[in-house]
């Protein structure tokens, strides 16, 4: 699916992608962190793809969405007549159904007690045990565990069993935030613009100020808040260019703050710019060039925003 692709430009996100790959030849257990949208799902993908288990089942679970009494019997299975309103011939669970292949376990920072100790039992005997059941199957499942926690100091704080995180922290990998790896909004913009265009049978395009709001917004909900804007400006874009009175009018509404101008957030935008290139390059002619302006005119904008360099 196109919507599953992986694109990246930045050389952060590049080292996630050579872990995983090197990950993806063994049947390890994988623990993935991030914050939420950062892209631990197509990770996951990943690895199971680049995996000789490619051809076989991918299943996916989100633990926190579905309640407990509900979750054990999802997981593992029940056998007839365990509860009122099972089946008459009973049901697999998602471990039996992803036998052979991958089981991604979403958010799995959110299990109780309970379902930890049941969870550990199944990774440590590789058998799962139904509902009501008085049998246990062997399973050979790869598991991947992903959440926006940190599990360590969950663990630290008795909120999650040391016992299970080691279990699961057999292969780590840390997907960080957007705002840590800011090469990749482009690509990002470009790759859900072409797609929704093409989803939706529309054209549209960035003003070259909206491109450069949103290439300097900092993003708190990552690669899933980049798609909503992308899909709600074209959506609502009257015209071919989606402006950037448009993107700010939104902002504005989704973030209620004190009514500023458009030249206000420009200039904010600009100044954010100006000074993560003095940051990074410590030399104003580098800083320039980096930005594609001339050296006087960087004076000049440094000068209006009061920003100077360690050199």
């Amino acid at each position: 699916m196109l919507n599953q692709q992986v694109v990246w430009s930045s050389p952060m996100f590049q080292s996630v992608l050579d872990r995983a790959h090197r990950i993806a030849r063994f049947p390890s257990t994988v623990l993935i962190e991030g914050e939420t949208g950062v892209g631990k799902e197509v990770v996951a993908n990943w690895i199971h793809r680049h995996s000789s288990r490619a051809h076989l089942p991918f299943i996916k679970i989100n633990c926190g969405a579905i309640p407990e009494t509900l979750l054990e019997s999802e997981l593992f299975g029940y056998e007839k007549g365990a509860f009122t309103g099972a089946k008459n011939e009973g049901n697999p669970g998602l471990f039996e159904l992803a036998d052979k292949g991958t089981l991604l376990l979403d958010e799995v920072g959110e299990l109780s007690p309970a379902m930890q100790v049941k969870l550990l039992r199944v990774l440590h005997d590789r058998e799962v045990r139904r509902v009501g059941g008085s049998w246990s199957k062997t399973i050979d499942v790869r598991v991947i565990a992903s959440t926006n926690k940190n599990l360590k100091e969950m663990v630290e704080k008795r909120l999650f069993r040391a016992d299970l995180y080691y279990r699961l922290n057999v292969a780590y990998l840390y997907v960080p935030p957007l705002r840590e790896r800011r090469e990749d909004i482009l690509p990002l913009l470009d790759h859900y613009l072409a797609l929704i265009s093409e989803e939706y049978q529309i054209t549209r395009r960035f003003d070259n100020d909206t491109l450069a709001l949103l290439l300097n917004h900092d993003y708190p909900g990552n690669i899933r808040e980049l798609r909503n804007w992308v899909e709600s400006l074209c959506v609502t874009a009257e015209t071919e260019l989606i402006t950037p009175d448009l993107l700010l009018n939104q902002m504005l509404s989704f973030r209620p703050q004190p009514a500023t101008t458009l030249q206000d957030q420009l200039e904010a935008t600009e100044k954010r710019a100006i000074s993560r290139a003095l940051e990074e390059h410590q030399s104003i002619r580098r800083a320039a060039k980096a930005l594609g302006i001339s050296h006087p005119t960087l004076l000049r904008r440094m000068q209006k925003y009061g920003l100077k360099t360690a050199n």
